[in-house]
């Protein structure tokens, strides 16, 4: 997941950054400073946030991302 992947479908499922960081069980600065491109969270990290995008409707394709809904 690209940090552009992340901040599209964090707003098609209509989540906050802090929504989606309470999701994920990150810190929001974690989520504010991956899609600003500034960091790379480790590969964990980021499996948690792309699992909670998932589990509010997000699917991510190799074009990018959609709902489910």
């Amino acid at each position: 997941m690209t940090p552009e992947q992340c901040k599209a479908a964090r707003a098609l499922a209509g989540l906050s950054q802090q929504a989606l960081a309470d999701a994920a069980k990150v810190a929001k600065a974690t989520v504010a400073a991956f899609e600003r491109g500034k960091r790379n969270p480790y590969e964990r990290t980021l499996a948690d946030i792309q699992a909670a995008l998932v589990a509010h409707g997000i699917q991510f394709t190799e074009d990018g991302v959609r709902t489910n809904v």
